[in-house]
């Protein structure tokens, strides 16, 4: 138990009773340090007293004049502030089923019969105070993690900012020498530099990605796509680092609602995925099936295997895929967890298969967004 929250806030228990002597009597038995009673002699002044306080339980006698207990309990149910406060009847009436079924109709945790056994009342008391501790550090708990997970996402904003520029102007320097250098040496090292410098960059991106994910969540904002056009696109894109070694082809239908942007970095991280950990002896294929009516499949497929264990981590954020490269173990292991978080977001799913020496990711997604998806789009990842 938090000893913050056991020494200085006290935990309220409300007492309803419209006879002076029971309030007193109910004090006697639950006064403790930790523990602030609040008394009310009828409905109304306990739910004056509920308009402020933050009750962990109301003990409410039964038979009172003007407002009964269970016209009360209606009252405090409907209330969207107080409608999770646990009741307790008491009562000093007989028996009667009827009473004790409408009691617990009315949202009641438990109904005693008058007189009470002190020990007994105490007991269940206690059991609802540690409850409400327990509420109360949680949501402490969640507010700070909260705070954190928003202090994380500016520091890594911040530094992206910050690692960006260098590296920006260390790229566009090695794409000067390259275009005006004519000694092989200096070309090589300039090649080397801007190959360096764009994996890092890559490297910022995945981890802005991530924490953005992970913090504030992902907001779509779709649009019909032809995703075949944009597959080509990235294609083009990847031509200087690969030329003539991807290819891209479709059939049926290729468009489909997505965010653009988001599934630009989908089919940009599948094919360098394909390039760092595959065979580079052999071709990457991008393949778009939109012969279903409702759904779309891309597949993206690579020379080289992975190894059996690994298939079931490969979404993992900093798992990595070991490649048939043995140098291709660069990289933070965070590109395939981006494109599983993306998918999943348009509703869709994506799976590997690793067989006779070729490894094929596929990504199937849905042609159309439902009301449920367009719901869910800002939900934390």
């Amino acid at each position: 138990m938090n000893a913050r929250l056991t020494m200085t806030d006290d935990v309220n228990i409300l007492i309803v009773d419209d006879v002076e002597q029971n309030l007193l009597a109910m004090e006697a038995v639950l006064a403790r340090p930790g523990i602030r009673l609040l008394k009310a002699s009828s409905g109304p002044e306990a739910l004056e007293i509920l308009l402020d306080a933050d009750v962990a339980l109301a003990l409410v006698d039964v038979q009172m004049p003007g407002m009964d207990g269970f016209e009360l309990a209606e009252l405090i149910r409907g209330r969207e502030r107080t409608r999770g406060i646990p009741l307790m009847f008491l009562t000093a009436a007989s028996r009667d089923p009827a009473r004790v079924f409408r009691g617990y109709e009315t949202g009641a945790v438990d109904f005693l019969f008058k007189p009470v056994e002190p020990n007994i009342l105490r007991n269940k008391v206690e059991v609802f105070v540690e409850l409400h501790m327990q509420r109360r550090l949680l949501s402490e708990q969640l507010a700070e993690l909260r705070h954190a997970l928003r202090l994380n996402e500016v520091f890594t904003a911040v530094l992206g900012h910050d690692l960006r520029n260098p590296l920006a102007a260390i790229r566009y320097s090695a794409e000067a020498i390259l275009r005006k250098a004519g000694d092989e040496k200096l070309v090589a090292a300039a090649s080397r530099i801007q190959t360096c410098s764009g994996r890092m960059a890559r490297m910022i991106d995945q981890l802005l990605d991530v924490a953005r994910l992970r913090a504030s969540g992902l907001e779509l904002k779709r649009r019909r796509t032809d995703l075949l056009e944009v597959a080509m696109t990235i294609r083009d894109e990847f031509e200087r680092a690969a030329p003539e070694r991807i290819s891209v082809d479709g059939r049926g239908d290729t468009h489909v609602d997505v965010d653009v942007d988001r599934m630009s970095q989908v089919l940009s991280n599948l094919i360098g995925n394909a390039l760092q950990h595959g065979d580079p002896q052999q071709p990457i294929e991008v393949y778009l099936d939109g012969r279903a009516p409702d759904s779309l499949t891309i597949t993206v497929s690579n020379g080289g295997a992975i190894p059996t264990q690994q298939i079931a981590n490969l979404f993992q954020p900093f798992q990595g895929q070991q490649g048939v490269d043995a140098q291709a173990r660069e990289g933070l292991g965070l590109g395939l967890y981006i494109v599983d978080r993306f998918v999943q977001a348009h509703g869709g799913a994506v799976t590997a298969l690793s067989e006779q020496n070729r490894t094929r990711l596929t990504v199937t997604l849905p042609r159309h967004a439902t009301s449920a998806m367009r719901a869910n789009v800002t939900a934390p990842l």
